[in-house]
């Protein structure tokens, strides 16, 4: 792995024939110092002076979330998918997504999939299961993501906030799970969230 968490490979490592992984905590890497690069409401950068595991000294730079990354995969009773639609500012590109945003260290993860379900959409649901869990991009940030299904739902008023400008779409399970296959979503956790519970239908 290079400093800033690119993969390369090692010609003297080979995998686990048992799968036998290091137990939590022992790490190959020694952190020496850690300084914040950059911090705002939402996340910090942090700069950490390290021994790599193969023994240099290098950098690593971590992109830490306050807040745990929140997902719901809306399903109504005609068997469709709620999507969301809006303009991703880091990408300069427009996106279809599950309703997502941000959980709280204080809130609860299902209350935070309720509330973020109401804000962008106005939908509430009666009926809630967690789909999965996931770390979504483990090389450069700490980013935990909870996804959860929601049924049985009822209608409202939206009030997303001032940074969302958003549009919903119904589009049928079939339809969105192509979606997440032919490159329509991009979005990883719907992508995950829609491929889960495909897979989770086959059992």
């Amino acid at each position: 792995m290079s400093d800033h968490g690119g993969h390369s490979i090692d010609d003297g490592s080979r995998p686990s024939d048992d799968g036998e992984q290091l137990a939590a905590g022992d790490s190959p890497w020694q952190r020496l110092e850690r300084r914040v690069a950059y911090e705002n409401p939402w996340l910090t950068v942090w700069h950490d002076e390290v021994i790599r595991p193969d023994g240099a000294p290098g950098i690593y730079g971590v992109v830490h979330f306050a807040n745990r990354a929140i997902g719901v995969l809306a399903i109504d009773e005609r068997d469709r998918v709620l999507l969301v639609g809006q303009h991703r500012y880091p990408l300069d590109a427009y996106s279809w997504e599950i309703p997502e945003g941000g959980g709280g260290p204080n809130e609860s993860e299902i209350d935070a999939a309720r509330r973020e379900l109401a804000e962008e959409t106005g939908y509430r649901a009666a009926t809630w299961r967690e789909l999965g869990r996931a770390a979504l991009s483990n090389s450069v940030t700490d980013e935990l993501a909870v996804f959860f299904v929601a049924t049985d739902l009822e209608g409202g008023a939206a009030s997303p906030e001032g940074t969302e400008e958003l549009q919903a779409r119904w589009v049928a399970f079939d339809e969105a799970l192509a979606m997440t296959l032919d490159g329509r979503i991009s979005d990883a956790l719907t992508m995950l969230a829609v491929q889960r519970e495909a897979l989770d239908r086959r059992r």
